[in-house]
C-alpha cells in the first residue's frame, strides 16, 4: 500500500511538472509568432512528440498505473462494502414461519409449542433407548436423560420440541434400524436452558515472525431433556411384591410332642 502511494504521488508531481513546462514553451513560441519572427507554426501534439518523446510513453505508463491503482482501491472499497452489507444481511435477516419450519426441519426437530404448567410430561424410567441425529451429532438417550447440543435457533426455554430424525430404537424385545431414519418414531424433549461451553484457548505462533496471538472461544449450547419415546412396544414393568417386616419378624410357634 505504501508503495502504490508513492507511484501515485510521483506521478502527479510528474504531471504537473510537465504540463507547466509546456505552457512555458508554447507560450514563448506563440510569441516568437507574433513578434513577426520566421518561426514554423507547431502544435500541441507535434510539441510533445517531436521535442519530449518520452513524455508520451511515460505519461501513458503513469495513466495506466494511475487507473490500476484506482481500480484496486475502488474493487477493494466495493468488495469492503459487500462484505459489510452482507453481514448487516445476516443479522438483520428475518426469518418467515415456512422458513423457520424448514430450516428446523433440516437439523432434526419440529417445535410445538410452549409448556403449560398443566402439562405432566415427566414419566419414570422406562426400559427403551432411541440413538437421534441433531444437526451433523447422534446421542443415545432414554426418557429422563439430558443432552447438550449445539444451539439451536428457533426455541426458546422451556418449548416442546420433537426429534424427527430417529436412527434406532431398542428395548429389551425388539431392535428397530432406520434406512436410515425411521419414519414412525419420535422422541419428545422440552428445552432446559441455552448456556455457553467452557471456553476453549487458541493459540497462533509463527517462528522467527514475532508473531503470537491468543483468543478463546466459547460454544453456545442448548440443554434438551427428554420426556418420551414413541414407535416401539415397551414391556410392562414387572411388579415385584416385597415381604413385609411384620412378616420376617413373625416367628413359627414350637410345637409340642408328647
Amino acid at each position: 500500500m505504501a508503495s502504490l502511494r508513492c507511484i501515485r504521488e510521483l506521478s502527479r508531481r510528474a504531471t504537473t511538472v510537465l504540463s507547466i513546462s509546456q505552457t512555458r514553451l508554447i507560450s514563448s513560441i506563440r510569441g516568437l509568432e507574433l513578434s513577426g519572427t520566421h518561426a514554423a507554426p507547431i502544435q500541441n501534439r507535434s510539441l510533445t512528440t517531436d521535442y519530449f518523446p518520452w513524455y508520451s510513453r511515460s505519461q501513458g505508463r503513469q495513466f495506466a498505473s494511475k487507473s490500476n491503482g484506482t481500480d484496486e482501491s475502488s474493487d477493494g472499497e466495493d468488495d469492503d462494502e459487500e462484505e459489510e452489507d452482507s453481514a448487516e444481511m445476516e443479522v438483520e435477516r428475518e426469518y418467515s414461519p415456512a422458513e423457520k419450519v424448514e430450516a428446523a426441519a433440516e437439523i432434526g426437530y419440529k417445535v410445538m409449542g410452549p409448556l403449560k404448567t398443566s402439562e405432566r410430561l415427566f414419566k419414570p424410567y422406562e426400559p427403551v433407548f432411541a440413538v437421534v441425529q441433531i444437526g451433523s451429532h447422534q446421542f443415545k438417550v432414554s426418557n429422563g436423560d439430558s443432552i447438550f447440543t449445539e444451539k439451536l435457533k428457533f426455541c426458546d426455554i422451556n418449548d416442546k420440541l420433537t426429534l424427527t430424525k430417529v436412527l434406532l430404537l431398542g428395548s429389551s424385545s425388539q431392535t428397530i434400524i432406520g434406512r436410515p431414519i425411521l419414519p414412525e418414531a419420535t422422541v419428545h424433549a422440552v428445552v432446559e436452558e441455552h448456556a455457553l461451553d467452557e471456553k476453549v484457548l487458541i493459540f497462533k505462533k509463527k517462528r522467527r515472525k514475532n508473531y503470537r496471538r491468543t483468543t478463546g472461544h466459547r460454544q453456545e449450547l442448548t440443554k434438551l431433556r427428554i420426556t418420551d419415546i414413541q414407535g416401539i412396544e415397551k414391556p410392562e414393568p414387572k411388579i415385584v411384591h416385597k415381604p413385609s417386616k411384620a412378616a420376617d419378624t413373625e416367628q413359627p410357634e414350637a410345637e409340642l410332642v408328647g
